[in-house]
């Protein structure tokens, strides 16, 4: 059955993949581009500096070690802000988005390593410049803190947790300080501001992103999941597929999303070292009689694609004008 999903799934990209061409010319509608298909590069000038830059500030937060028992630590997080961006200004609003590092990752990669600036971060500059987004404030975290045990079975305890980190401590914090829509940290406020926030994540920060699903819903609405599936159920090497879907559809289920909207852009490389798990995944939620549809869950692949940040970045190239679309 897995066999025939997977051929089914390849002949739809194939049949899909001159749809592929629109979304890499520009189009912002989520009912207009295939469920499933192939991205396109992004262009090289993305990648150099743009006229119009934004900036990288770093916020430091209190949070809670939720693995030694109950630890208070401070943590830190980058936040792009884009080019225009004015402190004094409440006027205007901005829409967000939460990015999550994979093992071994750190606060801020997505956007500075070292002392060099990234082309993710030249690339959001260029697509806010050229209207390809609207501009968006953007934060690099992290589920680990400086204590953090960086081997893969607590990186993977850490990320389970991070939901909690990432509601009572790094969203307030964030978007108490920034100008978003959400006109108050108060839950109900960060609530309501849902449709104006987006969580991704490559890696085990894909794996963060379907946690954030399974348990924030209520506060996101976007999710990019890039080279990765959900361990609600399972983990590496034991990849509870179907269980873990027949969750997810609970979760829309139980908490009327189909109604109040939610939009999955999955990810992953066709060298992808994890490729395997994240298209079981997709096979399945494909399988289930289009109870995922287009509106809600689109699954792309980058052709060659491996488990690295160009693949990220092309997949976010993609992705954020479905998110954040300029008019």
């Amino acid at each position: 059955m897995k066999k025939y999903l997977f051929c089914c799934i390849v002949i739809l990209m194939c049949c899909f993949l001159s749809g592929t061409a629109a979304l890499a010319e520009g189009d912002t509608s989520t009912l207009n581009i295939p469920q499933t298909g192939y991205t396109a590069p992004v262009p090289a000038v993305y990648a150099t500096p743009a006229t119009q830059q934004g900036s990288i500030v770093w916020v430091t937060y209190d949070s809670i070690d939720y693995l030694n028992k109950n630890t208070p630590v401070q943590k830190t997080a980058a936040v792009y802000l884009p080019y225009g961006y004015d402190e004094n200004n409440t006027e205007i609003r901005y829409d967000i988005l939460y990015l999550m590092h994979g093992w071994g990752g750190s606060a801020g990669e997505y956007f500075q390593r070292g002392s060099s600036v990234t082309s993710i971060k030249n690339m959001l500059d260029h697509m806010i410049e050229n209207g390809k987004i609207k501009p968006v404030i953007a934060v690099s975290a992290s589920f680990y803190n400086e204590y953090s045990d960086r081997d893969f079975g607590a990186s993977e305890d850490a990320l389970r947790q991070f939901h909690r980190d990432y509601e009572d401590y790094l969203m307030p914090a964030v978007e108490g300080r920034f100008h978003t829509f959400a006109a108050s940290t108060a839950p109900e406020d960060l609530a309501a501001s849902r449709d104006h926030r987006a969580f991704g994540g490559f890696s085990l920060g894909s794996v963060t992103t379907w946690m954030q699903f399974c348990y924030d819903t209520d506060y996101i609405r976007y999710f990019l999941p890039m080279s990765g599936s959900c361990w609600y159920y399972g983990t590496y090497g034991d990849f509870q597929t179907e269980k873990n879907v027949d969750f997810i559809r609970q979760l829309v289920e139980d908490n009327n999303l189909n109604e109040r909207g939610y939009f999955i852009y999955h990810a992953v490389g066709t060298q992808d070292s994890v490729r395997n798990q994240t298209i079981w995944q997709a096979e399945e939620m494909l399988s289930r009689d289009g109870f995922f549809s287009p509106e809600h869950y689109v699954f792309y692949q980058k052709e060659g694609g491996r488990h690295d940040f160009e693949a990220v970045q092309e997949f976010m190239f993609h992705a954020l004008p479905l998110f954040f679309p300029q008019g």
